[in-house]
């Protein structure tokens, strides 16, 4: 049996469009290479929304050049649309497929199969939750991103497709399903984002859906009540910040103020306290000053957000930031940026501190923490229980009896 191996590097669109790769060559007889075994076909979807993005990606490819000497080997993914010319150097042979043919990616590397199986997904391998592309590109052109020029401009599946991917996915026994794009918000496949909600919320024997991230000023009342009111719809959001400043946010050409953002979170919470926020902050953005920094500090305590995703800021050519000239000095975002990492660990573990002594569902996942396997409650709290009888895709009922620095510590009565 000839064998694969794929590795994905940055977003969860990246990731659901691995797995259709994994699939789709499955279906023609290819299983995935162990460790220590020679694979046919490599794939590397690489990420190119920071510099150390694009070093993951050429020591990924190098890694499998390496490894797997004879192997036929596709590198597709933002990087490969950026910078085509240096991964062609890596080696030779490599097929570069750019992101506008990411679905005929397995078709051009193996064009003597006659018979692909679709680009979509049956199951998501390694993971509890399925995260399913609803719509790719994006048009906002914030100074600081790339996507829109490596992904193109936004454009949507329609939504009888994901609800017919979704009600495989629980068929193959998945419970939690994660609506991922590049920018959701933008979605207009059939109906907009609160059709799409309700409609995938609607699946039967579904029993968790999330949406992954969005900007504030796109939660408007519809999809509040969607989320907040939906059969199976979990209680938080990940709603996108990079910075509480608005000098910031305004040469970032964000579409919000900090104001919207508080607004949005507030809106959500007194509707269902139990709501929680995860959230994206870019550190040290050209121009930030302290009190610019103080400013998204002020956002951090204010929200008490259940996890922070943290970049320091990336210069990426062909945005405008790049050009920006007021560059903060590596050191000073060094500094904030750990400042900010420590206050986040603290305002997480008081979010979870409210939560001890309650009984709450957790769908259990793998842990490396010895003994225990980790979850995650229906507001993305993080819980860890005793493995005992239980298997990673259990969705279980358990007492939240002590927090810790790394999550909360669940007892199955």
């Amino acid at each position: 049996m000839k064998k694969f191996k794929i590795v994905t590097l940055g977003c969860r669109t990246n990731q659901y469009e691995s797995q259709a790769y994994a699939d789709q060559l499955r279906g023609l007889g290819y299983r995935a290479a162990q460790e220590g075994e020679a694979a046919d076909v490599c794939i590397v979807n690489t990420c190119t929304v920071t510099e150390g993005a694009d070093r993951s990606s050429r020591h990924e490819i190098r890694h499998l050049l390496k490894s797997h000497p004879g192997a036929k080997v596709a590198v597709t993914g933002c990087m490969a649309e950026s910078a085509p010319e240096i991964i062609r150097e890596l080696g030779g042979g490599i097929q570069v497929v750019p992101n506008a043919r990411k679905e005929e990616l397995v078709a051009d590397l193996l064009p003597e199969e006659e018979q692909l199986p679709e680009f979509n997904i049956q199951a998501f391998d390694a993971h509890t939750r399925a995260f399913v592309k609803v719509q790719d590109g994006c048009n906002s052109f914030c100074t600081y991103c790339i996507i829109p020029y490596v992904r193109g401009r936004s454009r949507s599946r329609q939504i009888e497709e994901v609800v017919k991917e979704v009600e495989g996915l629980v068929v193959n026994g998945y419970k939690e399903v994660v609506i991922t794009g590049i920018n959701v918000g933008d979605f207009d496949g059939g109906g907009r984002l609160v059709d799409l909600v309700r409609s995938v919320d609607r699946v039967k024997g579904l029993q968790r859906l999330r949406i992954s991230s969005i900007d504030p000023d796109e939660v408007d009342d519809d999809l509040a009540d969607a989320v907040l009111n939906g059969r199976v719809t979990c209680p938080s959001m990940h709603i996108v910040l990079q910075s509480g400043s608005n000098v910031i946010l305004k040469r970032m050409n964000r579409k919000y103020t900090r104001q919207i953002f508080l607004e949005t979170v507030e809106k959500m919470v007194a509707r269902q306290p139990d709501f929680t926020v995860t959230t994206d902050i870019i550190v040290g953005f050209p121009g930030e000053t302290e009190s610019d920094f103080a400013d998204t500090v002020d956002v951090v305590r204010k929200v008490q957000f259940a996890k922070i995703h943290m970049f320091p800021y990336s210069p990426r050519k062909r945005t405008r930031a790049a050009l920006y000239t007021n560059k903060v000095l590596p050191e000073t975002i060094r500094t904030r940026k750990q400042e900010l990492l420590r206050l986040a660990e603290q305002t997480a573990f008081g979010l979870r501190e409210r939560f001890v002594g309650r009984t709450m569902s957790v769908l259990l996942e793998q842990s490396e923490k010895e003994g225990f396997l980790s979850g995650h409650t229906e507001n993305f709290l993080p819980v860890f229980v005793p493995k005992g009888f239980y298997r990673p895709n259990d969705l279980i009922t358990c007492k939240l009896i002590e927090n810790t620095p790394e999550g909360l510590i669940g007892h199955v009565e």
